[in-house]
């Protein structure tokens, strides 16, 4: 399996910035993995034109067969290790690629949610998507720790 983390827009904080490249760099000893930013949309006169906009990005990003999971506030929370099993068993049973996504400020389109095989939230709250990033690359490198029995996840 490999894993993709499809993300709207970029990243303006250059601290931010490098703690994404710092995982980013860490995570291919466990998973083939790629980042792919699509540029934020313009022209857009509204929330939702502008969701249809990303999503027909988002949509064309993702291949037949892979696993589209979105990164949404009424997604299913894991805890740390669960995320660790969750991904363990994709690899398994995913010939593919697991496509992580962070959409834009205002969501998905319903045709990127129609296409989405999970969902997954970090949180309740709400989280600037900048931040999203680092706490997604970053989980996906401690599940790899976590399966390998490495000494940086602590219960």
């Amino acid at each position: 399996m490999k894993i993709k983390l499809l993300c709207v827009g970029g990243v303006r904080d250059a601290a931010i910035s490098k703690a994404i490249d710092m995982y980013v760099k860490r995570i291919p000893h466990y998973w083939p993995f790629s980042m792919v930013c699509i540029p934020d949309v313009k022209g857009a006169r509204d929330p939702k034109g502008q969701k249809a906009l990303e999503g027909a990005k988002i949509l064309a990003e993702t291949a037949p067969g892979d696993f589209l999971m979105l990164l949404d506030e009424r997604g299913k929370q894991y805890t740390s290790r669960q995320w660790a099993d969750f991904l363990q068993r994709k690899s398994v049973e995913l010939p593919r690629t697991l496509v992580l996504t962070v959409g834009g400020p205002y969501g998905f389109s319903q045709e990127v949610y129609d296409r989405a095989d999970a969902m997954i939230s970090l949180s309740a709250m709400t989280f600037p998507h900048e931040l999203v990033r680092l706490f997604a690359v970053e989980q996906i490198y401690r599940a790899g720790t976590i399966l390998r029995g490495e000494p940086y996840h602590h219960d």
